[in-house]
């Protein structure tokens, strides 16, 4: 192997593996709970790498005795022959384990869904994608947290915003399966409101960006943050809440609002609030330094326009298609009831192949 994925790249995981574990054996880590879950994050994340490399070396070291026993006993060549295969496939998923990666891949993660064009329709569409995003969530064994949502007159969703949790540290975490949502999702089909029976195209803007582990990793300056509270309100605006106990924070310099009304307290929706701003301010950083690099996030959406599209969802022929990659599948109805595995496959890989290729 070479590059990235050479003898060098494996050692030093391996001397970072054997820091975290002597860190991880440490009582006086655990003093520091936030120190703890971060070196046992990354445990967690090195662990897949140090098993494969693990079952690598046991392979090469079971080879080279079955070679020396064929040199007397010829029925061990098969056997030989059987393990050089095992090596060379551990060995292509060692390098790609290897392969750089995005730092946030195990990464918690919240979600926006905001209509566009369309009016109603294209509430009820971002209403769709919501629901899509939380049942594959939950089919994952996922923690799914709906921080605020804006229900329209037909119930659908103005906007949305979701926090999505993987219940124990991982190496492939909740970014990693969902980061390449972000961007405008295009629908076709009959909308409800449509007397005629025509076919209209209509649009959802979708947002995704990592959650940080603690919000002292973003530096937020009161003076910056203006705080507002009101009403908490269900389905229809009706009021399902007497005290105003709803937070919408807005940071000032950028101009990023954030509201938070899931939580039963005043206190709650503030810290909750609190979390997804520094979230949004932590993409944006992200994204200004990668655009400075000219590497920009092209995938996220500037406007909820009609034309700029990643994706298209056709409810008359049940196709989606996922413009950036060329995938098409036949399973619309599927796919919105949370069957997502195949189309997430498909952008993992195209994200691994072009990770592999700039090695």
């Amino acid at each position: 192997m070479a590059g990235t994925s050479g003898p060098s790249a494996i050692d030093d995981v391996l001397v970072e593996y054997s820091g975290l574990e002597q860190q991880l054996a440490d009582p006086s880590l655990h003093d520091d709970a936030a120190a703890a879950r971060r070196v046992a994050k990354r445990f967690a994340e090195l662990g897949p790498v140090i098993g494969v490399h693990r079952d690598l070396v046991q392979a090469r070291d079971d080879r080279e005795a079955a070679a020396e026993l064929a040199a007397d006993d010829p029925s061990f060549a098969a056997e030989a022959e059987q393990l050089a295969e095992t090596i060379s496939a551990l060995e292509a998923q060692l390098a790609d384990l290897l392969a750089p990666r995005d730092p946030h891949d195990g990464d918690d993660i919240v979600l926006e869904v905001k209509s566009g064009e369309g009016g109603e329709e294209s509430a009820l569409f971002a209403a769709d994608l919501a629901r899509m995003y939380i049942k594959y969530a939950e089919s994952r064994g996922w923690r799914v947290e709906v921080l605020d949502a804006s229900v329209s007159d037909l119930g659908g969703y103005k906007e949305a915003t979701v926090s999505i949790k993987s219940r124990s540290a991982t190496r492939d975490g909740v970014w990693s399966q969902l980061k390449f949502e972000g961007g405008v999702h295009r629908v076709q089909r009959v909308p409800v409101t449509e007397s005629q029976g025509r076919v209209h195209t209509s649009a959802a803007g979708v947002l995704v960006y990592p959650e940080p582990e603690e919000i002292e990793d973003v530096v937020i300056d009161d003076a910056d943050i203006r705080v507002d509270v009101y009403r908490s309100s269900g389905k229809g605006g009706q009021g399902v809440n007497t005290t105003d106990s709803a937070v919408r924070i807005t940071h000032l310099p950028t101009g990023i609002v954030v509201t938070c009304q899931n939580e039963r307290s005043q206190l709650q929706n503030k810290a909750r609030a609190m979390q997804v701003l520094a979230a949004r301010l932590q993409a944006a950083a992200a994204e200004e330094a990668e655009a400075e690099a000219a590497a920009g996030r092209a995938s996220q959406i500037r406007t909820v326009d009609r034309s700029e599209r990643v994706r298209t969802y056709n409810f008359p022929e049940n196709r989606i298609t996922d413009h950036r990659i060329g995938f098409k599948a036949h399973n619309l109805d599927a796919v919105l009831d949370g069957d997502m595995a195949a189309l997430v496959d498909a952008l993992v890989a195209a994200d691994r192949a072009e990770r592999m290729q700039a090695q």
